[in-house]
């Protein structure tokens, strides 16, 4: 497999990760919660008294953010290479492994691990050994983009 040099972006996902790193750093800072975006969506179902304002407003502000994008001229319109109904399923089972495994790879990946959690150490090696192993299974057994 060869990388693909015209899509290789090393300097925008470096900044990508600091921005998430500053973004969970602080919200754990001054609001003291975890800044795992399932827990987050979860806590809206139904959102606890007083709970919610914080809720919404993070997520407008992952919205807004591609919104403010788009609008700098930024190519921001995702390329879906399986078409929308696989895109759906994935999904889908993207949310039921993070119910499943109590959070989602940003309050694992990015909060947990920060926090030095065994659990959240345990999920990531998770997390990122299935992703390893599907696009091992979609690329060479299957042989999709």
């Amino acid at each position: 497999m060869q990388i693909d040099w015209a899509n290789f972006a090393p300097w925008s996902a470096a900044l990508g990760g600091v921005a998430i790193g500053l973004a969970a750093g602080l919200m754990i800072l001054l609001l003291g919660r975890i800044a795992g975006v399932s827990g987050i969506v979860a806590g809206l179902l139904p959102p606890a008294r007083g709970d919610a304002a914080w809720r919404v407003a993070f997520i407008l502000g992952l919205v807004a953010s591609a919104a403010l994008l788009r609008l700098a001229g930024a190519a921001t319109t995702p390329v879906f290479d399986i078409g929308y109904g696989a895109t759906i399923v994935a999904g889908l089972l993207v949310g039921f492994g993070a119910r499943l495994g109590g959070g989602c790879t940003s309050g694992h990946g990015v909060c947990g691990l920060s926090r030095l959690s065994l659990r959240a150490l345990v999920a990531t090696g998770a997390f990122m050994t299935s992703g390893v192993l599907t696009v091992f299974a979609l690329r060479c057994l299957v042989g999709r983009p």
